[in-house]
């Protein structure tokens, strides 16, 4: 056969080609810029503050003298306050997305809460603070406590929760629905035994995502009266006397991992500095443990749930 049998390809299709080579080849370095950086960022928070993580360190008050100085209260009030914003937060957000996704009649009312709601997703977190100081604090009277942070970050996750909640129950075919429905199931039946297993891998994805914003805000914590130096626990949630159950601690003063470490940025010397990269590490550690645990339900839930 010929060589005039095989046409050459037209101009165009090799244009198009070098197009999406050097889109492939410039969406590669995009990626490698990102990923270097991110790996060179932590490294180094890695090196500077790693050798300072210890038993001491973990278990020690805050200090005016490096060596000697701990972030045991600034850990336990992140851990007391995250437990607060999703024991508040993530039944409220995912409440509401059901209703005003399963349940909710298209009205003007129900357009203009969901364009609110989106709308407050993308608010500056400094703006819930102000919010928090004058209802929690200044109207309610509940001072600058564990409590208050909690529901102010409860507040601050609870768009993101609701809207990331919402299209993974879109995302639902409405077939399955239908089905439920053909055979006598009730409208919550629908939605507890088919509609929620089946988005609930989706749904942890936009707890996690919420949650990881949560554990790093400094500035609703500020504003609300969040301590810079505390040499102090909150009381313990349990007791040894009846009713062993104790709420005194969502009452108590406190303060945050990421506030801690910028009192110690703020402070002159390198040993501070230190202090504040291994208290960096520890953040970064208390996250990647929060979203595994959340990651590996989402995964066992896909393992479960067959379509």
């Amino acid at each position: 056969m010929s060589a005039q049998s095989f046409p050459h390809p037209h101009p165009s299709t090799a244009r198009r080609k070098i197009a999406e080579a050097l889109f492939k080849g410039l969406g590669l370095c995009s990626l490698a810029i990102a990923v270097g950086t991110l790996v060179l960022l932590f490294g180094a928070l890695v090196f500077q503050g790693v050798s300072r993580i210890d038993w001491q360190f973990l278990m020690s008050y805050p200090s005016r003298h490096a060596g000697q100085a701990g972030i045991l209260p600034a850990w336990v009030g992140s851990t007391l306050i995250m437990l607060v914003t999703a024991v508040v937060g993530v039944p409220l957000g995912v409440g509401a997305a059901i209703y005003l996704e399963e349940y909710a009649r298209r009205t003007w009312m129900t357009e203009l809460i969901e364009v609110t709601v989106t709308n407050l997703a993308g608010v500056p977190s400094i703006i819930y603070g102000l919010l928090a100081l004058g209802l929690f604090v200044y109207i309610m009277g509940l001072g600058e406590s564990i409590l208050v942070a909690g529901l102010t970050l409860a507040l601050l996750i609870l768009p993101v929760v609701i809207v990331t909640t919402r299209e993974a129950i879109r995302a639902i075919p409405v077939e399955i629905r239908e089905a439920a429905y053909a055979l006598g199931a009730t409208k919550w039946q629908t939605v507890a035994h088919h509609v929620l297993p089946y988005s609930a891998a989706g749904i942890l994805t936009g707890i996690i995502l919420a949650l990881s914003r949560a554990i790093g805000e400094t500035a609703p914590i500020v504003t609300i009266g969040a301590l810079t130096f505390i040499a102090f626990l909150p009381p313990a949630p349990f007791t040894t006397h009846p009713p062993y159950i104790s709420f005194d601690w969502l009452l108590s003063p406190f303060t945050v991992m990421p506030i801690q470490m910028f009192g110690w940025v703020s402070r002159p010397g390198e040993d501070f500095a230190g202090n504040a990269a291994a208290a960096g590490v520890l953040l970064v550690g208390m996250t990647l443990t929060m979203n595994g645990v959340a990651i590996y339900l989402r995964y066992r839930m896909r393992k479960q749930v067959t379509w």
